[in-house]
Order: C-alpha cells, then structure tokens, then sequence
C-alpha cells in the first residue's frame, strides 16, 4: 500500500520503483493501443482520423462546397479534438487524400500532396482540401443520434465515438498501425464486393468464409498489381485474420520491331515508392546482379510506365522477370494481421467476423435513427394535436388569450393540453387561423401518423431493421459502382509462372568461365577463364596443385571426400583468383584427418562408378551427389578403417578393378547396381589388401592404362583377365603400371 504523506506543500507517494513504471507504461500502452494505433472495427477508423473527418464536417466541407486550406482544417481538429502535434494530423490528412495510399480517398485535396516517388506533400498553408462523397457516407447520420458522443479533451464540447459507417471502410480502406506489444495491418479492399459480401450475410448468416470469397475474392490495392498468392493460403489468411498476400508488379512485352522488345512495368506492388525502386534496379545493374537486364529508364507521367531493357533480344522475358521479382521490390508481400478494436478492446479477427461486426453496428444505427425519427414524430404529432383543438375552439382560444392574466395555464385547464401544445398555440401566427391551415395541419397529421406507425414496426421487427440495413448498402453502393473508374477491381489474380529454382538462380549469375584449383593443403580458388597453364599457378611454401576442374560461374561443383560425402558448391560463390584463395574448410564442414578425393562440375545426367579400398562400389546418378547441407550428404558408406578411392564417370559397358595385390579382374558393367547411397556390393575379393583402383571402360575400344611416364599402353589380350563379380583375378600382364593403378 502506498502510504500518502502529506508536507503542506506537495503530496509524495512512497511505492516501489517497479510497481510505478508498470501501472504508467500500461496507462501508456493502453491509451496507445485504444487512442492511436488500431482502428475501429464499426468504422475502420483511428481518432485521428475520425477528428479531422467530423472537424470538416462542422466547417461544412462537404463534396460540392468551396475548398478551404488545410492549416485551418488542421487548426480545428488541434484547438477543438485532438491535443496532439500539427504535424501528425496533417500528414493523416494527406494520407487520407492520397490515391495510391488508400483505395477510396476521404479527402479531396487540392495542390501538392506528394506522390508515388516518394516525394511529401507541399506545407498545410499551400493545399486546400474539403471530403469526398466516400467520406460523405461515413458521416451520414451523425444529426439523428445515431452514435454515441463524448466530450472533447477539454470538456468544451463533444466528439463522435464512432462514426455510422455507411459502408465496411475498415476492409475498403484498410489500416496499418503499431501500438505496444502489438500491431494491425489489414489491406485494402474493394467496397462493392464488400458490399454484396455483407449482403450474403444479411441473407444468411450461416455463410462461410469461403463462400464469402467467392465474392469478394481478396485484397484491392490502390495502386493494382497482380495477386499470385494460393487461393488455400488466402482462405486461411481470412479464416484466421492472419496471413499475407505476394503482390507483383503488373507488366508486358512490347514489341519493338526486327526481334528487339523491351518489358513495360504498368502497376507496382502497394505502398512500394516508385523512386526507391528505380534506385534498387539500376543498384542491380551497376553491381552486375542481374545479368539480363540491360537498363531501366522511367517513362511515367500520370500513369506508371517503367521499360525495362533486356541485355539481348535472346534473353526470355518470363525468367527476366523472374530474376527481379527476388530481387527487388516488383515483387512484395503485404502481411495481414486484422487486428482492431471492437467495443474498445483489442481483437484479431477473421472476414466473417469483421463483416458481422460492422453489420450489427450498421443495425444499431439504423435503429437509433428510426428512434429518433420517432421522437420527433411524435413530438410534432403532440403539437399538430394541439392546433386541431385550437382551431376547433378558436373563439375560446382567442378569449383566453386576450382577457387571461395566465393564457398558457388557462389553456391547459381548458382544454387539457400538454406544456408543448400550450406553448406551440401561444406561438402561433395570426396568419395560420385561416381555415385553408386547418386542412393542411390535418394532412401533415394523417402522413406522421403513417410514419411514426412505420417507424415503430421497425424499431419491433428484426427482420426489417435488417432490410433497411441491406438497403442502405444499396443506396451506398451506388458510389462504388464497379463500371466506374473508383469502383472497379484494380488488382487482378495470377498465378506465378513456375520455373526451375536453378535456373532462376541462374539468371542472376554472369556466366564467365572459371577454373577452380584446390591445392593439397586445402586451399580453394577460382581463376578467371579456363586457364590450360596450370604450372604457373603459385601456391603457399610447402604446398601444391591437387585437383582442378573447368568450369562456369553458373555452375555448381561436387566435392568428394574420402570419407564418402558429397559436398556442393556454387561456382559463384568460390573466392577469386587474386591471393591464395580460402581454406575449403571455411566452405564445407570437413574433418582435419579427411580429405577431398575428387572435385568435378555437376552434370544433371550424368552417373558416377563409386568404389572403396575396401573392395566395394554402385553406380550413383550425380542428381544424388547435390546438397544444400554444409555438412555435405553421405553417399558412400566405407566400411572398417576404409576410405573413398575412385569417383569417375560411369562411361563403358566393362568394369576394371585391380587390388593391392596387383590381381586384375575384369567384367561386364551392368553386374554393377544403380544406388543413390550406401556401401554398394562386392568388386573383388581378396585375402590381404584391398582395392587399388577401379574404372569402367568400352569394350569395343579396348582396355588401356596409363603409364609413369604419361603414355597410353593397351592390352590386347585382356579378355584373358574377364571373370565375374567378386572373383579374385589374375595377377596384372607384363607392362602394367608400377604402382599398380590404371592412371601410372
């Protein structure tokens, strides 16, 4: 408990420093959440905004009125609702004027409010401004007691809490905002199919959400683009009020005559600046990031047009683009998190929900109009009653009138009238005692009746309150009709063209040729062009040249380590020539005491003959050898203390293999199985040693080594040495290499 202390001069609560920053920081995080960052679910609105719309709407800025300045608009809003900087609510009210910011614009603005570059607005002293018929509609219903009020900031007068919402602007309009702890992100939607959406529900509120898309099919950005998220994606977004939408810049192929075109971009991604973007893509240009386009120019004037040049007419324009969708931003994603407030408190919500949300606030509206339609009914009705009595007893009404030191008393008595009734008589004009007043006071009475009986079946009946909510909609729709430019659909739904992750990769690689050297101590690096001069190559003290492989920098290249793993490499991302390159062992995840056997460029159809000193080996497809893993993949599992000895190409129709005891065997290839891992099966036995090499080779060709000294020695005779799998062999024929391998 906090003891209050009281000094004669200033009250000092003594409470724990903690306990003191949380109540504050939560007021704070409160009063941001409900006061600042999330809107409305009944109005989509945050109170900025719902301030400056009610603040033109008492300076009578109405969609046909004179423009008025927007230093004043802001002044009002400031001096009378909204304690807060000038600054922030102009640049609200900016946003609200923006056609590329917001799909229905609420303000109408008239000078400089910035534009899709980029580039701000001119200062509240130079624009004009006044609301739009969109704004209009929100606004409708505010004299009929149709919402609650509260007073302002300073208790010198009062505010709307919610505006009537003639159509769903939260979903139309959409809203970001970032709050403590949390966040909101809705996109725009279109406000007819909205419209027809929660004419569907009126129906039958039992619709799903998934019926509900068939007529409101997804976002509607301001600025169109193209759709290529999955319609399921898309459904569960609106099922569960979070998700996300890719939204592609709209584009073509223009035909430029003699096989020259360029690409024309027409429509970017929401709330992507056209300026930055231009700025992105000629980044990607200088930086040789994007090797099929050739240069970016913008063409815009009202409307967007970016050409993209490509670097040749044989480029495809579909990959082209592909390469700057994962690039830049031509292509975005815009997340959605439906989180608003309804009744006050914070709320992430699904379609349905935010639909039936806004239309039980459209049908209290609807009824407190009717109620207040009603009242004033009546309270004419109880006057009109008063002025039948007076004129059917005019000369009594005139006696008392004249002689009575209290007529309106007198009148009460008299004629049992009512306070208003009295008052309404001793109001009257002498000029409406004439008898042509009386009949029209009873027709005036015969139509209020008809009205006031209409109103209170309304005010009874459900099921009519719905209807008149569901022709309010109409009416409103009206302003949305989808035949005109406001209304119709902007974005459009597409499906993203699927290519191969490789080749896209592909496309964003200069293809230059390259020839990676890897020393005998580790050392990895790639030299520009495929140098055929490898004796020049320098290397550290001590080291030397152990594996070479040509190549391109669009291609990928296969490590194989002794201890049976595949390892892949982008022969982009190898280190340059220049220096001594980089251990490869800050590339891949390789033990000290392991080493790599081969390196080779990987080929999509080609296969490989896998064999270990332990006398095993398959073939395996190089498809199989591909990791995305640091680590590598396991191919060859080499038993006991065994280690990888060959991986050549798996070209010939006969297989070799010599052991250490220098026992040659021989047979036809397909005894060998096709595996995409493990040990493989039996090549040759042996009672000591192990295997010393293996290849495969054609027999129409012949069987030939090669020697120390670098020449090709055949056998013609080695059809003496064919056997079968796993056999022992015969020792090697006189001439056979001396260190007992195929390769001298």
């Amino acid at each position: 408990m906090a003891d209050l202390i009281d000094d004669g001069e200033e009250n000092i609560i003594d409470e724990p420093l903690s306990e003191a920053l949380s109540k504050r920081y939560l007021a704070y995080a409160l009063s941001t959440i409900t006061s600042r960052a999330l809107p409305d679910v009944r109005d989509g609105l945050k109170p900025v905004q719902r301030r400056i719309l009610y603040a033109m709407r008492e300076l009578k800025l109405n969609p046909d009125a004179s423009y008025r300045k927007c230093a004043k608009i802001v002044g009002e809003v400031m001096g009378n609702y909204h304690p807060h900087g000038d600054s922030a609510i102009y640049d609200t009210l900016v946003r609200l004027a923006q056609s590329f910011s917001v799909r229905y614009p609420l303000v109408d603005g008239q000078g400089n409010f910035g534009n899709i570059d980029g580039d701000s607005a001119a200062a509240m002293r130079y624009t004009e401004s006044r609301m739009t018929a969109a704004a209009k509609l929100l606004l409708d219903g505010l004299d009929e007691d149709a919402v609650d009020f509260r007073d302002t900031y300073d208790e010198q007068d009062s505010e709307p809490v919610v505006l009537p919402a003639a159509y769903p602007n939260l979903l139309a309009n959409g809203a970001t905002g970032i709050a403590v702890g949390m966040a909101t992100s809705i996109p725009p939607h279109n406000a007819a199919e909205l419209i027809d959406a929660c004419l569907m529900l009126i129906e039958r509120k039992s619709t799903t959400t998934e019926e509900l898309l068939e007529v409101m099919p997804g976002p509607d950005f301001p600025t169109g683009g193209t759709l290529v998220e999955d319609k399921a994606n898309i459904l569960e977004a609106y099922e569960t009020g979070r998700g996300g939408f890719r939204v592609r810049a709209k584009w073509e192929k223009e035909d430029l005559g003699r096989g020259t075109w360029q690409i024309v971009v027409t429509e970017i991604p929401f709330q992507v600046q056209k300026g930055k973007l231009i700025e992105r893509l000629a980044e990607l240009i200088d930086g040789k990031k994007v090797p099929l386009l050739g240069d970016v120019r913008d063409e815009s004037a009202e409307d967007i047009r970016l050409v993209l040049e490509p670097k040749s007419k044989t480029v495809d324009p579909d990959m082209l683009m592909e390469s700057l969708f994962k690039l830049s931003d031509l292509e975005n994603r815009f997340s959605m998190n439906l989180n608003v407030l309804d009744r006050g408190a914070p709320k992430v919500m699904g379609l349905k929900d935010v639909l039936l949300a806004y239309l039980a606030h459209r049908r209290e509206v609807i009824t407190r109009q009717a109620q207040f339609r009603l009242d004033k009914a009546e309270a004419r009705l109880e006057v009109l009653a008063g002025y039948l009595i007076a004129f059917l007893n005019l000369d009594e009404v005139i006696r008392i009138i004249r002689e009575e030191d209290h007529p309106k008393a007198e009148l009460i008595k008299t004629f049992d009238l009512t306070e208003n009734q009295a008052e309404a008589i001793l109001n009257m004009r002498l000029r409406s005692l004439r008898k042509l007043e009386e009949f029209e006071i009873r027709k005036e009475h015969e139509e209020l009746e008809k009205v006031r009986d209409s109103l209170q079946a309304l005010i009874a009946s459900e099921r009519r309150q719905w209807t008149e909510v569901a022709k309010g909609l109409k009416e409103a729709r009206k302003v949305f009709d989808p035949e005109t430019d406001l209304g119709r659909r902007r974005s459009v739904f597409g499906e993203a063209p699927i290519h191969d992750g490789d080749m896209v990769a592909e496309a964003l690689i200069v293809r230059e040729p390259i020839t990676v050297v890897l020393s005998e101590q580790g050392w990895i690096r790639a030299l520009k062009g495929h140098s055929n001069d490898l004796d020049k190559v320098k290397f550290k003290d001590g080291d030397a040249l152990h594996l070479y492989c040509k190549l391109e920098t669009t291609d990928k290249l296969i490590l194989m380590s002794s201890d049976g793993r595949a390892f892949t490499l982008g022969a982009d991302k190898l280190p340059g020539g220049r220096g001594q390159g980089e251990p490869i062992r800050l590339q891949i995840d390789l033990e000290q005491e392991k080493a790599i056997i081969d390196m080779f460029k990987y080929t999509a159809d080609q296969k490989r003959f896998m064999a270990s000193t332990a006398g095993y080996g398959f073939i395996c497809p190089e498809a199989e050898l591909l990791s995305a893993r640091k680590a590598g993949k396991q191919v060859v599992n080499c038993p006991g203390d065994s280690v990888l000895l060959c991986c050549k190409p798996a070209e010939g129709d006969m297989a070799a293999v010599i052991g250490e005891n220098r026992k040659l065997l021989i047979y036809e290839a397909s005894e060998l199985p096709e595996m995409p891992r493990g040990k493989g099966v039996k090549l040759q036995s042996y009672k000591d040693g192990g295997l010393a090499d293996a290849k495969l080779f054609n027999g129409e060709d012949g069987f030939s080594v090669t020697d120390g000294s670098g020449r090709q020695r055949t056998f013609p005779d080695w059809r003496d040495w064919v056997g079968r799998r796993a056999g022992a062999g015969r020792m090697a024929p006189r001439g056979f290499p001396r260190n007992g391998t195929f390769e001298g």
